[in-house]
């Protein structure tokens, strides 16, 4: 028997983390230095922002540029293919600015 194929499950699994979908979405705006973005992302510990971004890298979401300057200097930023999930982030944005009324 054949596996069956589900899109919502490929998606899932790349961005279905309490922290990927919050580093992604402080991405939308352009490169961001890591400890900038770090901060930007409430309650991540080292090791879990290090995790993510590592996965987010791996996934092809972000990519990561080492600057060589002392001391280093780190950036990230969305892909093409992380940019074709704006609208799908900025939807969850307004969807919680929406509800946080209730």
């Amino acid at each position: 028997m054949s596996k069956v194929y589900c899109p919502l499950n490929y998606t899932m699994n790349l961005i279905g983390t309490k922290w990927k979908p919050l580093v992604l979405f402080h991405l939308l705006d352009g490169p961001i230095r890591s400890g900038v973005l770090q901060k930007r992302v409430p309650d991540i510990s080292n090791k879990m922002f290090t995790q993510t971004v590592r996965e987010l890298e791996k996934d092809h979401l972000i990519s990561r540029k080492v600057y060589p300057v002392v001391p280093p200097k780190v950036e990230y930023e969305l892909t093409e293919k992380g940019k074709s999930l704006e609208s799908i982030l900025r939807s969850l944005d307004r969807w919680g600015k929406d509800m946080s009324s209730f």
